[in-house]
């Protein structure tokens, strides 16, 4: 069966390339490319994870000055 379509002509270059060098014909290499976009399973879509923002307030516990590092890794 025929069909057109419209590619940008670097893209068909490249494709005609690859296609030489795999010495396949350029119909038979987009063919097994579409194949393999068809056939090729897709990574579910990712979910939106809510990430729970705090509202607390009063700053740090009791004996925890975060203006000495070497202190904070006594903690």
């Amino acid at each position: 069966m025929r069909a057109t379509v419209h590619l940008s002509p670097g893209l068909i270059e490249r494709a005609r390339r690859e296609a030489l060098r795999r010495g396949l014909t350029f119909s038979d290499f987009v063919e097994h490319g579409l194949q393999l976009a068809i056939t090729t399973p897709q990574p579910p879509p990712r979910r939106h994870v809510h990430l729970p923002v705090s509202r607390a307030r009063g700053g740090t516990l009791p004996g925890v000055n975060l203006d000495k590092g070497a202190d904070l890794l006594d903690l």
